[in-house]
């Protein structure tokens, strides 16, 4: 699927290289016939120096030293970690480290990825789950959770993929989660019952919908800039190719409410039809499309002009409207009929009226397809693109066990399947089944599930942090270094096969208090996290002083808290000193879920949030391997 998989069957030979070294500056080596180059640069310094905590952009450039032309698809893999001891790794120290991060080991783990990519469920719980796919394919992969006031309802995430907005109605807020650390950083009040939220293209201002219209949040401070009322909704927002115009739909009044975003003033309402159902923009025609369930049509709206400039007769029950890439072909469910109707967007008119599953409701797409949800079947339907506007082809699928809308209760505005990391593959989450499945193209059926450990998944969104090839022979990718200190930063690339160490350092930050005063470092050295329910298990963690990188077994306040979140059971204890600053408890937990273990101690100042948690996975059939 990735970098990592691609490279585990890599035979890692030591070579010899040339190199160049500056510390944060640009480092070459010359390598089996490529020329590797790496830099940092922070993505936002006045003075150039990275700071601990602080966004940078990581990129390598690989040029072929023969014909000196870039290395295009070379999908490196990379991984940043802090130095343990002083000086460089050696070749085999490098190969080993490597080898370690590759195998994804619980012992030997980076402090950042840049290979990997994130899976996130929205769940019926006040919090978010957090998945690492690539830590092992098949069964559950819970990172962390991100736990929220209340139970969100939509979300948005930033273009850098640091930010992640979700709307929260039963707390009338919305949650900013900062995705480097996996926790909330705020929470902003949003008028009240918030749903849908969207960021305009420059990103400047969230527009969170709620019961009296829109409330505009500054996503630099945090703040509410206006609160704008509109006609009766539920309501939906878009935006157009600028960031002149915000459209917000008014369904209870049937009308498209019109905002100058300059201004943060209402210009306009226009009327687009009975119970205005769900819009999209199109970026090809430059307008927006308002499907109305009444009237059974879809209102064109000139996004310059600012009116109705066509009208498409469908047939009663229309609901969500969506674009394929590139925005020609239309897409709009009909739960009422159990049919698809498909317009172009380039003559506004009708193409095809497709059957699917019983009640479709939501739309993904990839190059190739576009997939179709129904609420009403336990089948997705897949609706080859390339035939639009022909001889329509579709093929079915399963999508689970269950039809998705048998817990009506679980659902949600947010989209519960979306493009996967991969090319021509779909992640999508069944709340019936409790699931979360992997497709790829051409195959009959899943290839695999993410489980979610009894949490119902209501939608489902990717994280991507690995390098992406922003242009011929150069990868890059945005990552922070969450401490002040050296750190190494390890290479592989498949072919040819290249292995190498560069480094990179970060300065302390002081507008980040908890950089300096975070006195321990903990490895965790519990082989297997999934534990057998009602059975005593020893769990031993290593403590390491910071200041002097030397293991600290001097500690007789190391407390251990472990917890089945949202909190409904926890443990308290002391962790017992065995030498070498190891330490260890014992827990028995009580039924079947996923635990968090957080590690303090109060005369160095430790709190639990300061250390990485631990996830431990009881099962009643799990092995009692230690």
């Amino acid at each position: 699927m990735r970098p990592t998989l691609i490279l585990t069957t890599m035979l890692i030979c030591a070579l010899s290289f040339t190199t160049t070294r500056a510390q944060n500056k640009s480092q070459k080596i010359v390598q089996d016939g490529v020329e590797i180059e790496f830099s940092i640069e922070p993505a936002n310094s006045k003075t150039g120096e990275l700071l601990a905590g602080q966004d940078a952009i990581f990129r390598f450039k690989i040029r072929d030293t023969t014909t000196h032309t870039p290395v295009a698809n070379a999908r490196p893999a990379a991984w940043i970690a802090q130095r343990e001891k002083p000086g460089p790794l050696g070749p085999e120290q490098c190969h080993a480290k490597v080898e370690a991060f590759l195998q994804g080991s619980m012992r030997s783990r980076p402090d950042v990825d840049l290979n990997t990519f994130y899976l996130l469920a929205l769940n019926e719980e006040p919090n978010i789950s957090v998945i690492d796919p690539l830590v092992g394919f098949g069964g559950t992969k819970l990172l962390t959770l991100i736990l929220l006031k209340s139970p969100g309802e939509d979300w948005a995430l930033t273009a850098d993929r640091r930010r992640l907005f979700v709307s929260m109605p039963r707390a009338n807020q919305v949650a900013v989660v900062d995705t480097a650390t996996w926790k909330v950083v705020t929470n902003v009040d949003a008028g009240n019952n918030p749903t849908r939220v969207g960021l305009q293209p420059d990103e400047k201002y969230l527009w969170v919908t709620n019961d009296s219209g829109v409330n505009v949040v500054d996503t630099t401070t945090f703040k509410v800039a206006k609160q704008i009322d509109t006609d009766a909704g539920p309501h939906e927002i878009a935006f157009g190719a600028n960031n002149k115009f915000a459209f917000l739909s008014n369904r209870d009044n049937g009308t498209l409410s019109v905002i100058d975003i300059p201004k943060l003033s209402k210009r306009k309402e226009i009327k687009t039809g009975t119970h205005a159902s769900s819009m999209a923009f199109s970026p090809l025609s430059r307008a927006i499309y308002v499907t109305s369930e009444v009237d059974g049509q879809i209102a064109v709206v000139d996004t310059e002009g600012l009116k109705v400039v066509k009208t498409i007769e469908v047939r009663r029950g229309l609901k969500t409207v969506r674009f394929a890439r590139g925005g020609r072909w239309g897409f709009v469910a009909n739960p009422s009929a159990s049919v698809v109707h498909i317009f172009d967007s380039s003559t506004n008119r009708l193409v095809h009226e497709q059957s699917v599953g019983e009640a479709p409701d939501q739309f993904a797409f990839t190059d190739n397809f576009a997939y179709v949800r129904s609420l009403g079947s336990d089948q997705v339907s897949a609706i080859r693109l390339a035939t639009v506007g022909t001889q329509l082809e579709m093929v079915k699928f399963p999508g689970g066990q269950l039809a998705p809308g048998a817990e009506t209760a679980f659902a949600s505005s947010a989209d519960a399947l979306v493009p996967a990391s991969e090319p021509n593959a779909m992640i999508f989450a069944n709340p019936a089944d409790r699931m979360i499945y992997y497709y790829s193209e051409g195959m009959a059926a899943p290839m695999g599930n993410f489980q979610n450990y009894r949490r119902v998944p209501r939608a489902v969104r990717i994280i991507d942090r690995s390098l992406r090839e922003e242009s011929s022979g150069v990868y890059s990718t945005t990552a922070r270094l969450p401490r002040h200190g050296v750190y190494n930063v390890p290479l592989a690339l498949g072919s040819p096969r290249v292995v190498h160490c560069f480094e990179a350092s970060a300065k302390l930050n002081p507008a980040i208090e908890d950089d300096e005063k975070v006195a321990l470092r903990i490895e965790y050295l519990t082989r297997e996290p999934s534990l057998s329910t009602g059975a005593e298990h020893k769990l031993r963690f290593r403590l390491i002083d910071t200041q002097t990188s030397r293991p600290n077994s001097t500690l007789k306040d190391v407390g251990v808290l472990v917890f089945l979140p949202p909190g409904t059971w926890q443990q308290r204890q002391i962790a017992r000193p065995l030498g070498d600053g190891v330490y260890e408890v014992t827990v028995n937990l009580p039924e079947a879920g996923v635990y968090l273990l957080f590690v303090e101690s109060p005369s160095q100042k430790v709190q639990y949030r300061e250390l990485p948690s631990l996830t431990l996975h009881a099962n009643p059939d799990a092995d009692n391997r230690r």
